[in-house]
């Protein structure tokens, strides 16, 4: 269940970091000449071997290398100190065939490429035949990359204080004390580094990356947040867009961005809880992951069984886990919508066990709890942080927070006013770093976006309005499917296979198209 804990971590709830140095100047596209590109000194990633020697037959791993980039901490001070970025590829095994490069890019923020290239390097490099070195990045601040952290105590870094989940009731107060300390914390502790987390900054290191590849165009695939990112670049740095995939796009809209991101989580736990409602209620299912008898009895009975918990969190018979509270019930099932989730060892069965067993049973919980034992680790905290308040300003006051939050638990209960509460982007010292970009109609046509339809991350209304923000410059396929994430995920083969023409072909489909849902 590692998937439960990176979701939380990188989703387009997308949150969280911090700075120290706060009185570095804003941000803006350097005016000096382009440095030389730097030079990158790859070696084979650390990675384990497979066991050939045993007689199991399995192929040792693709080979990865790895690197370091240096870039400006400060690209207005292009000369100034530097950030260590770590980066990695994953040659063509097919130098005839090859094309190009093509570029992976996380969610988050907070996600790592050199993880994602591990996971789906292979995969991608198989579906596209071989046509192009793929490379990643893990962002500034993540993964291999230069580190800061804001030295958060182990509660505000417990994922559901981290995330603004009200109180009983509806009330923030905890939330507000929490935001403004996490604030002051990252404003003292968090450095320069910290206060230079930014997509726009992510988007600068990406085309500092390209020139050290020497490629004058990248193709690229971005998922969740990393649509973000992908969209940013094509507005930036058009003409170094080839084939440009966007997976699971939120609405770019400049003035709210990540604030827009995580109001529209209350409409996508809204669209994927059918589906999670008529598997529970399958009358095949056995006793201890029924919920209810139909789909309506389910929604009745988690809002039940999420209000007990507040008032009577329970424990878990296994030492080391948080109790279980009603927020800890929300969380794991917002994050048990993002995969696909209904096997019967999937993410709808361990949460549907969790509800019925805190329903049902007294004493300390024996089912499995699904979220982490322990708090979000402190890198990760401070890029989520330092990224979604130094990209935009957040409304400064509390009483409108607490007024949103109150109108969004009524009309979304399974959301309980998350999305509409206080992030500590609300007590910022200094603001966002620079304007957000806008995405525009205007550059090349060389888009592709894919969104499933009941995305409870990046909502499909999210997506709608990339599409509409890019004009002709996307097209859109839309896969009539669940969870977060569609291309190499949900086993869609019209939604893959749409994306993976695109990327060995160049062609796309003329008008924006649906596929259907695929055959249980």
């Amino acid at each position: 269940m590692r998937s439960f804990f990176r979701k939380a971590l990188l989703l387009t709830l997308s949150t969280t970091a911090c700075a120290a140095a706060l009185t570095a100047p804003a941000q803006a596209r350097p005016q000096t000449p382009e440095p030389k590109p730097a030079t990158l000194g790859w070696k084979p990633c650390d990675q384990p071997r497979a066991n050939t020697d045993a007689g199991t037959g399995t192929p040792p791993a693709p080979t990865r290398e790895c690197a370091t980039l240096s870039v400006p901490l400060d690209y207005t001070v292009p000369g100034g100190p530097q950030v260590d970025i770590a980066v990695a590829r994953l040659r063509s095994d097919r130098p005839e065939a090859r094309r190009g490069t093509l570029l992976v890019i996380p969610g988050g923020p907070g996600g790592s490429g050199r993880d994602r290239l591990a996971q789906k390097g292979a995969e991608l490099r198989e579906r596209t035949g071989g046509a192009y070195d793929i490379v990643s990045l893990d962002p500034r601040g993540v993964g291999g990359s230069s580190k800061a952290d804001c030295r958060l105590t182990a509660d505000d870094r417990e994922l559901t204080h981290l995330r603004p989940w009200p109180g009983p009731g509806g009330d923030i107060t905890g939330n507000v004390a929490r935001a403004r300390r996490v604030a002051d914390a990252c404003a003292r502790d968090g450095g320069a580094l910290l206060r230079s987390f930014s997509t726009a900054n992510e988007v600068r290191d990406i085309d500092r990356f390209r020139q050290a590849l020497g490629e004058e165009k990248l193709s690229a695939w971005g998922v969740s947040y990393g649509t973000y990112v992908a969209a940013v670049y094509a507005q930036k740095y058009p003409e170094h867009t080839d084939r440009w995939v966007l997976d699971s796009s939120g609405d770019p809209d400049p003035s709210r961005v990540a604030r827009g991101w995580a109001a529209n989580m209350a409409f996508g736990a809204e669209d994927r809880f059918p589906d999670f409602a008529r598997w529970a209620a399958d009358p095949t299912r056995d006793k201890a992951h029924r919920v209810a008898g139909s789909a309506a009895d389910v929604r009745r009975e988690f809002l039940a069984v999420a209000a007990e918990l507040d008032a009577r969190p329970r424990e878990f018979q296994d030492a080391g886990h948080f109790p279980l509270t009603g927020n800890r019930l929300r969380q794991a099932l917002v994050q048990a919508f993002d995969s696909e989730g209904t096997g019967e060892d999937g993410t709808f069965a361990t949460v549907s066990a969790l509800i019925v067993a805190a329903r049902d049973t007294t004493g300390p919980l024996t089912v499995r709890d699904p979220l982490p034992a322990g708090p979000v680790p402190q890198d990760q905290a401070a890029v989520m942080i330092g990224t979604i308040c130094n990209d935009v300003d957040w409304p400064r006051s509390v009483g409108s927070y607490a007024r949103n939050v109150a109108v969004d638990r009524v009309r979304h209960p399974l959301t309980a006013g998350l999305p509409a509460g206080i992030f500590p982007c609300a007590f910022w010292k200094g603001g966002a770093t620079e304007k957000p970009t806008r995405v525009t109609p205007k550059g090349p046509s060389n888009i592709l976006m894919i969104q499933n339809l009941r995305d409870p991350s990046t909502p499909h209304r999210g997506a709608l309005k990339m599409r509409e923000a890019f004009g002709d410059r996307a097209r859109l396929v839309t896969v009539d499917a669940g969870g977060h994430g569609s291309y190499l995920r949900n086993g869609n083969a019209c939604g893959d296979e749409a994306v993976t023409t695109f990327l060995t072909k160049g062609t796309r489909p003329t008008q924006d198209k649906t596929c259907e849902a695929e055959p249980a």
